[in-house]
């Protein structure tokens, strides 16, 4: 199965912003998931086009599993 994380934010504009991670470390930490989003937010990692990410949302594993059909 195929898994991301997704560390999710909100900008300036209250507009949802999404950070995925491809293929975290399983089992995830929580705790190490909150200090990490924290120091995004704080040091202005990153930004949207919709403005500075100012707040965490949440985050999120998100799996993905692939079948293979022969034909």
């Amino acid at each position: 199965m195929i898994q991301t994380l997704e560390l999710k934010f909100l900008n300036e504009n209250e507009k949802v912003v999404t950070l995925t991670v491809d293929n975290p470390t399983i089992p995830v930490n929580p705790t190490l998931i909150n200090q990490v989003m924290d120091k995004i937010v704080a040091n202005n990692v990153f930004t949207s086009t919709s403005g500075v990410v100012v707040a965490k949302q949440g985050a999120r594993l998100v799996g993905k599993e692939i079948i293979e059909i022969e034909l």
